[in-house]
């Protein structure tokens, strides 16, 4: 008979894994205390909740959250990354974290319900964040106006560079 304090933590989990939009789930075996607190305090500079679940409280959390093919991915000791904003936030600090550390290693993704194996880990931490697609969008969409612009802007500086150039002649014939 399940326990009221795990009955919780499955609710409090699947409220969780139902609002985020990614989820990666990491190994973290093999980190002492010092890194998993660093690494906690980078994921909290970014918005991000880093937490250590037992696999099979974890099935059950994912089951009530219609996230199945899951299973897989929860075999040993498992902690997850959950980002309520950007999906690809996780994925950015882990990949700064294990530049300095081998750990820890990404078992599997979730983003927007889709599963992603752990191996196209690094194409998606190399993803830009959403800020930076929305500034490289809004670039593409403004070169091709500012470029206009300026075509429609250089006969009329021609025009008035040869006015007065006329009116500088003019003035020094006279």
């Amino acid at each position: 008979m399940p326990n009221a304090k795990n009955i919780k933590y499955v609710d409090d989990l699947s409220e969780k894994l139902g609002r985020a939009k990614g989820v990666y789930l990491t190994d973290y075996l093999g980190l002492n205390v010092e890194d998993i607190t660093d690494l906690r305090r980078e994921f909290y500079a970014n918005d991000v909740e880093y937490m250590v679940a037992k696999n099979t409280l974890f099935k059950l959390a994912a089951k009530n959250s219609d996230l199945s093919g899951l299973d897989d991915y929860l075999n040993g000791s498992t902690a997850v990354a959950l980002s309520y904003d950007d999906p690809t936030s996780p994925a950015r600090v882990l990949k700064k974290f294990t530049n300095d550390h081998d750990l820890p290693k990404v078992k599997g993704i979730v983003i927007d319900g889709n599963i992603i194996d752990g191996s196209e880990f690094a194409r998606i931490a190399n993803l830009p964040s959403k800020d930076e697609s929305l500034a490289k969008f809004v670039a593409l969409l403004q070169s091709p106006l500012m470029k206009l612009i300026w075509a429609l802007k250089s006969p009329m500086s021609d025009i008035t560079n040869m006015l007065n150039n006329l009116k500088d002649e003019q003035s020094k014939k006279e």
